[in-house]
């Protein structure tokens, strides 16, 4: 199991309780948190292939958009 994997898993764990603790639930929020999980999931497959960087970027990039897509549902 590499970096990568723990790193994609708890992060997309965290998307899913983030969606359903603190969101409205409605489907274009699903939608946006959908696109992020689609991020990490590339961004493990990524890091796996040996791009550590690129896989970072993607990771914390997935996380902003999903953090961005829960404060936009929460207001």
């Amino acid at each position: 199991m590499s970096m990568f994997d723990i790193v994609s898993v708890a992060s997309f764990i965290g998307l899913v309780l983030g969606f359903f603790l603190w969101t409205e639930g409605d489907n274009r929020t699903l939608i946006h948190f959908v696109i992020s999980g689609t991020v990490l999931a590339v961004a493990n497959q990524v890091g796996n292939a040996g791009q550590a960087v690129f896989g970072f970027v993607l990771i914390v990039a997935g996380i902003a958009y999903a953090v961005l897509a829960a404060s936009r549902s929460a207001s």
